[in-house]
This record gives C-alpha cells, sequence and structure tokens, in this order.
C-alpha cells in the first residue's frame, strides 16, 4: 500500500499490530464490563419507558401493575444471568449459546442460534444508535432533521473506534459507561433518600397530565394479554446477557471465573437500576403514552403534536435533582452517551461469533482473519454495513425498531439453556465422583428453570410483538440460516473435490505431452520475453498463436516473423467478426479433444504498469482470455510480465514505504528493544 493511503489508515485505527500481541490485548473485569455489558446495562434508560407506554393504553390505573412486572423482569434476568454462568464454566472457548446449541443439539439447532444472535447484534447497533440520537436530538434540533444521517455518523465512529482493537475501544468506553451507573444509583439513593427520610414530594414533568386510555376498563384475557405485552417490552433489559458468554475468550486468564463475575456484576448492576427507575416513575407520578399527542390531557386539552415526549429515566433525574441542574445534566449527557456505546456490546458480539461461524465454514473464511489491530475487521465492518441499511430502512425510529428487538436474543436463550440440561444429562451418565454430581444437578436444575422460563417468555414475545414488527426480524433469521447452510454447503462440496486422493489419479499422472501456446499480437520485448520462457519450458510443441482481425497488421506481422527468422512456428487463427477470445478459447479446446491426455500450455505476454489508472490501458484482452481459459480444464494459463519503466518507479516508492517509520518510532525504538530496556537494571 502507498503512503498516500497508509497514513491516514494509521491515523484512523493505529499502528499494526504482532500477533505475539493478542495476549496484550485481552481485558481485565474492570474493561470487560463495559465493553460486554453496556447493552443490558444501558437498556434501563428504555426498558421502564416501554413498560409504562404498553400499560397506558388502558390508562394510569394500570400502572399499578408495573412494580409486578418489575419482579418477573427481575427474576428472568437472575435466571439467565444463573444459567450463563454454567455456560461460560462448560464452554470457556468462546461459542456460547452456538457451541451449547451445537453441540448438545445438533447442527441445525446451533445454526438456528447462530441466525438469532446475529439478528440480534445487528438489531442492537441500530436501536441503541437510534434512541441516542433521539435522546440528543432533544437538546439539538440539527440531529431531529437529519436523523438518519446522523445515526449512520455515529455507526462510522463506532466502527472506526472498534477497527482500532478491542482493549483501546473498551478503554474509551468505559468511562461514560461508568458515569452512567454511578449517576443512575446517585439518582436512586438520593430519589430514596428525600421519599423516605425526608418526606419530601418529588412531582416529574408530566405528573399533572391525564392519560386518556385506548381500552379502558380492560379485564380477563384482554388484561392478561396487556400484561404481558408489557412484560415482553420490558424483557428488552436483558438484551446483551449471552454476549459475555461468546466472549471469554476476550477475557484475561482465569477467563472462566472472571466472566462469570463479570455477569454477575452486570446482572446485578441491571436489575438494581431497573428496578429503582420503576420505583422513582411510580413515586414521582411519570405519565406516558404511545401516542402523546392524543392521548395526554393538560386541563382537558390534549398537548397536540409539537409535544415531545421525554424518557422516564430523564423525567425521573427531573423531580429527583431538578431540572437544570448539575447533577441532571449530567446524567442526561451520560445517558445520551452510553446508549451510542451500548452498541459496542455488538461490536465485540458479532465479529467474535461470526469468526466462530467462519472457522465451521458457516460464513466467508475473510471473517476468520484478524486485522492490523487484531480484532476481526471483516465481521466489524459488516455489523456497520448491516446496522446502517436497518437504520437507513427504518428512518432511525427506535419506536418502530424496537418491536423487532428481542426476539432473537430468546430463541437463542431457550434452546442454549436446552443444550445445557442436555449436556449435564451426558456427563452425569459416565461420572461417579458423588461431588461432581451433585454440582452438575444442581447446574441442571438452574439449566432447566432457565430453559422453561425463557421459551415461556419467547412463547409471549412471538404472541404479543408478531404483527408488531416481529415477523421481520423472523425473516432475518430465515434468510440469514439459509444463507449459511448455503455456504457451508459450497465449502463442503469444493472440499470434497480437492480432496487428494490416497491413490494415483489424473490429477497426479504425468501428462503424455505438454503443448505450449504463446499468444502473439506483434513484435515487441514482451513477445520475445514470453517466447524465450517457452523455449526453457522445453514442451513437446510450441507454437506462437495470433488472430486475424485487421489483415493488414497480420500481414506485416507475417512478414516481420519471417524477416527476424524467429524458429518457432507462427499460426493464424481466423476472426470474420474481429473477436479475439473466442477464436483461441475453440483452438485451445480443439488440441485437448484430440489428445485429452495432453497439457495445453497458454503463455501470455503482459506489461507490468506502475498507477492504477495505466492498468485501464492496457492488458484488457490478456484479463479476458485469463478469466475464460480458467475455466476450461486441462488448460494451463502462464503470464510473463514485462515491467515497464512506470513499475520500477513504482517498486521504488513501495521500498521506501517499507523503510518509512512513524514520527517518533526511531526515537521510541522497535517494541522489543523498549521491554528488554525497561526490564533492565538501573544503575
Amino acid at each position: 500500500m502507498s503512503k498516500l493511503t497508509d497514513v491516514p489508515k494509521r491515523i484512523l485505527i493505529g499502528r499494526a499490530l504482532r500477533s505475539d500481541r493478542l495476549g496484550e490485548t485481552l481485558l481485565p473485569k474492570r474493561i470487560a464490563l463495559p465493553v460486554f455489558a453496556s447493552d443490558p446495562l444501558s437498556s434501563v434508560a428504555y426498558a421502564p419507558g416501554e413498560v409504562l407506554l404498553v400499560l397506558s393504553i388502558a390508562g394510569v390505573t394500570a400502572y399499578h401493575f408495573s412494580p409486578w412486572i418489575a419482579v418477573a423482569v427481575v427474576v428472568l434476568m437472575f435466571t439467565v444471568v444463573a444459567s450463563y454462568r454454567q455456560n461460560v464454566h462448560a464452554y470457556p472457548s468462546g461459542g456460547g449459546d452456538y457451541e451449547v446449541a451445537n453441540t448438545n443439539l445438533g447442527p441445525k439447532a446451533g445454526l438456528t442460534v447462530a441466525s438469532a444472535l446475529l439478528v440480534d447484534y445487528v438489531l442492537t447497533v441500530a436501536v441503541s444508535i437510534s434512541s441516542g440520537i433521539e435522546n440528543l436530538g432533544s437538546a439539538i434540533p440539527f440531529v431531529v432533521e437529519h436523523k438518519v444521517l446522523c445515526a449512520i455518523g455515529v455507526i462510522v465512529l463506532l466502527t472506526l473506534m472498534n477497527l482500532r482493537g478491542v482493549k483501546e475501544s473498551g478503554s474509551l468506553f468505559a468511562i461514560p459507561t461508568y458515569v452512567f451507573v454511578a449517576g443512575v444509583f446517585t439518582m436512586i439513593a438520593w430519589g430514596a433518600f428525600r421519599g423516605l427520610i425526608l418526606d419530601d414530594t418529588m412531582r416529574a414533568p408530566t405528573a399533572d397530565y391525564v392519560i386518556k386510555p385506548e381500552h379502558q376498563g380492560l379485564a380477563g384475557f384482554a388484561l392478561v394479554f396487556l400484561l404481558l405485552r408489557a412484560f415482553s417490552s420490558g424483557c428488552a433489559a436483558l438484551t446483551g446477557v449471552e454476549a459475555i458468554s461468546n466472549g471469554v475468550p476476550a477475557f484475561r486468564k482465569p477467563k472462566s471465573k472472571n466472566a462469570a463475575t463479570t455477569l454477575a456484576m452486570m446482572g446485578l448492576l441491571a436489575v438494581t437500576m431497573f428496578c429503582g427507575i420503576i420505583g422513582l416513575a411510580m413515586a414521582s407520578d411519570v405519565r406516558m403514552a404511545e401516542n402523546p399527542a392524543k392521548d395526554l390531557v393538560h386541563n382537558g386539552v390534549p398537548l397536540g403534536p409539537d409535544y415531545v415526549q421525554n424518557p422516564v429515566i430523564s423525567q425521573v433525574a427531573e423531580a429527583v435533582f431538578g431540572k437544570g441542574s448539575f447533577l441532571f445534566i449530567i446524567l442526561a449527557a451520560a445517558t445520551a452517551l452510553v446508549l451510542f456505546l451500548a452498541a459496542n456490546t455488538a461490536y465485540n458480539g458479532f465479529p467474535l461469533l461470526g469468526s466462530i461461524l467462519a472457522q465451521d465454514r458457516y460464513l466467508p473464511r475473510q471473517l476468520h482473519t484478524r486485522g492490523d489491530r487484531l480484532a476481526f475487521s471483516n465481521g466489524i465492518v459488516l455489523l456497520a454495513g448491516a446496522a446502517a441499511l436497518l437504520v437507513w430502512i427504518y428512518g432511525a425510529d427506535s419506536t418502530r425498531l424496537i418491536q423487532l428487538y428481542i426476539v432473537g436474543v430468546f430463541v437463542s436463550f431457550t434452546l442454549s439453556q436446552t443444550g445445557m440440561v442436555r449436556h449435564w444429562n451426558r456427563h452425569l451418565a459416565t461420572e461417579k465422583d458423588q461431588a461432581k454430581r451433585r454440582h452438575m444437578i444442581r447446574s441442571r436444575a438452574i439449566n432447566t428453570f432457565g430453559a422453561f422460563f425463557t421459551g415461556l417468555v419467547l412463547v409471549v414475545v412471538l404472541v404479543t410483538k408478531f404483527t408488531h414488527g416481529a415477523w421481520v426480524a423472523l425473516l432475518g433469521m430465515v434468510i440469514f440460516y439459509a444463507t449459511m447452510t448455503a455456504i457451508r454447503k459450497h465449502y463442503d462440496r469444493v472440499a470434497e473435490e480437492i480432496a487428494a486422493p490416497e491413490g494415483p489419479s489424473d490429477d497426479s499422472v504425468r501428462p503424455s505431452r505438454v503443448h505450449s501456446v504463446v499468444l502473439i499480437s506483434k513484435i515487441h520485448r514482451p513477445t520475445l520475453r514470453a517466447l524465450a520462457y517457452a523455449k526453457l519450458m522445453r514442451s513437446d510443441t510450441l507454437e506462437a498463436l495470433s488472430v486475424n482481425v485487421d489483415p493488414a497488421e497480420t500481414k506485416a506481422l507475417q512478414e516481420e516473423w519471417n524477416r527476424r527468422g524467429i524458429d518457432v512456428p507462427l499460426k493464424v487463427l481466423d476472426s470474420p467478426y474481429r473477436e479475439i477470445t473466442r477464436p483461441i478459447i475453440e483452438y485451445v479446446k480443439s488440441l485437448r479433444k484430440e489428445s485429452p491426455r495432453d497439457a495445453v500450455s497458454v503463455i501470455i505476454p503482459e506489461y507490468v504498469v506502475g498507477h492504477w489508472y495505466e492498468h485501464l490501458l492496457h492488458n484488457q484482452s490478456a484479463l479476458r482470455l485469463k478469466g475464460r481459459l480458467l475455466f476450461t480444464p486441462g488448460i494451463m494459463v502462464t503470464s510473463v510480465p514485462y515491467q515497464l519503466q512506470s513499475s520500477e518507479a513504482a517498486k521504488r516508492r513501495a521500498r521506501r514505504q517499507q523503510e518509512w517509520n512513524a514520527p517518533g518510532s526511531v526515537r521510541r525504538g522497535p517494541a522489543q528493544e523498549r521491554t528488554r530496556e525497561s526490564s533492565e537494571p538501573t544503575s
């Protein structure tokens, strides 16, 4: 790569890292928490609001069900966390749900889980960034007016940050995530102190509004359905929990123990913040509605289309801290920022899962390759492209996007926990140690309850969200599943075809003869070099081949050929339609047809130029010929390059680029020398 393109790349993503420095990119728990848990931690910014929005359909009287819905979400969170702690100990290689399902339930179940997770990771980026843009847009009108453009801009920025490497992106994201967590806990503690100790009255800005119910007096099945829909919306708080089990290899040793500890910390923080915000929302009389312009009424008058409904967390912070206060501004800024950074969970989960799937030949092999900064760069770019497309299609509208959410994650939850039950059953059948058996039985009980509970929630989510957009997520899963199945079949077919047989075969038998053909257009230096090379090959037969497109040029070529006394026979093919490629293809095929056991070697002289735009002016016929000949059995194609002066200049530029050092790198010295110098004792 030329210096012109390499310098911007190094500025954007940093200097390339050696493969033996992979261990330096592993994460301690304090960095792993914001890297892998930013999605479930940030979901408390919108999950409580989703619960209240659904309950508002039945009016404010339905709000008294919200604590019970919060309890159900907490039980589900602890169940999932406890279940996944078993996963990270049993499968520390990083396959997570995919590996568990694939090993214990079979390839089809594993592929279903992988499809669900890939869809969910893409949606995580789209939903988190769209929600963050909407929060930011309430303060900056430009963001609202150019919502899609700004959302795609944030995706590009996050992509560049992640291309710099997992550890660097984690360090960048740790501070705002911890500020957000600290801000929410401060708000909960101060709100509880004001309400319980000081007996202050905290009023949300919407406390005086009246909710006009869409369906008043719901009872029986309709009420149950409403509560189940509110519960499924609240389950958005669980998205991203599985990312830790998928990212175990990114942790420092002991990997499983550190991952399990991080998982427990994440679950405890998430449920505390979720319950605290729900409790403060009830105490401060927050009012939310799915259609606030019509359904929120103040002094008997609907608020109208100009009203902007702020998120629950923003209203609670205003009630607790006071509008415009320092802590209110800090929490608002941290909330908007952490919603952007929540996408980082997907940026770490998607490329790692994609790498594992590529290793299993379900995705292109390029996704298994690490980039300059030892991150899975191709997976990061693929995720960014898919999320940007989704944001563009849905206009960066989080309300529409969130309806697609959480279907995939509960598919993976259910199949993963079912697979873990099969895992413990298999090990219990052979284990004789009583202490280990007791541990396995306890783990199996946890995973059994997890499989039952998450399966029940999956049914609820499908029933309550299918017509609201969940069908799109299911369609995405089907597309991923079909694509990965087709890729695996292709790789298997290719592997079967190219497998080396044990005994002799046609590929290992030496051809009877080699018939070499040198393609000629006119006599010049590249032609003479190609002829000399062909003679060196000592083929059984050698001839030069030209196509008669212009009779005058062909006659001049034959005359010069005879004048020079070139001792290689020249054969001219007629081309009444002025084609070059087809007559040559038909001729070499005829040679193969006459002697099927012979090999035909086609030698093509080519110019080598130094600039990309010069390639447009040369070698187009050679490219077309090589492309066609590659699909012709028994034909060997050899290019004989002739380097022009511009290519020599390009070689010198490349040599200077190899010798070029980044500013300051000579002063710092190579990494190994710096390490050795720092380890030497000082006198």
